[in-house]
């Protein structure tokens, strides 16, 4: 870590939330919260500050997690992408509920969001994946995502495979791959402070909008 980065963690180390004197009732926007401190994030210098860990549960209770990035966030949700076929998105359609968690250690900080998970349309996905490299477009199609690979060669082959025939074309969004958007129900901004005595904020979401409490560290 340079010295420029340990002056940022040792300043942010010190921070208490701004969330701080507020009333623990008001109903203020965690999205926007959330923005914010990812705006940071990137600020910082840290390297892909939107990616995020991932959990997952089968239909009994079985947890699985993994790295994935943050391609969207606004009032809806987070939303990421991934191939329906894989492991996380049979988990998800068998379970439709995640966690997420976002970890910027430079800046003592953390986020941790619980919700319910949807499909996004259709629409929405090909927005996004017209705007991929045309290689991680025939990447899409050439990989069968957590299925058994024998070989790279196989892997290798089905990308020639598909690079010959979508040459001179456009690749077109593959049926099987698209977005999900993890609906926010909790959202936890953690705030790393001396000797451990960290700030915890919960927003729960109720019926009236964002009830804020404060946890023990």
């Amino acid at each position: 870590m340079s010295f420029i980065s340990k002056l940022r963690c040792a300043f942010t180390l010190g921070q208490g939330l701004l969330i701080e004197n507020k009333a623990l009732t008001t109903t203020d926007d965690p999205i926007s919260f959330f923005k914010q401190w990812l705006a940071e994030a990137e600020k910082s210098g840290i390297i892909l500050p939107e990616s995020m860990s991932i959990a997952t549960c089968t239909a009994v209770g079985r947890p699985s997690s993994r790295m994935v990035l943050l391609k969207e966030v606004d009032q809806k949700g987070f939303v990421f992408f991934t191939n329906y076929a894989s492991h996380k998105a049979i988990e998800l359609e068998s379970n439709p509920y995640a966690a997420l968690l976002f970890h910027w250690n430079m800046l003592q900080r953390q986020v941790r969001i619980e919700g319910r998970v949807e499909r996004i349309t259709q629409e929405e996905s090909n927005a996004y994946f017209q705007t991929r490299g045309r290689g991680s477009r025939i990447g899409a199609w050439a990989s069968h995502q957590s299925e058994l690979l024998l070989d790279r060669e196989t892997l290798v082959e089905r990308v020639k495979y598909f690079e010959k025939k979508f040459a001179g074309k456009e690749v077109p969004l593959p049926e099987f791959w698209g977005g999900y958007r993890v609906i926010p129900e909790r959202i936890e901004f953690w705030q790393g402070k001396a000797d451990r005595l960290h700030d915890r904020f919960v927003y729960q979401s109720t019926q009236n909008g964002w009830k804020i409490t404060r946890l023990n560290p």
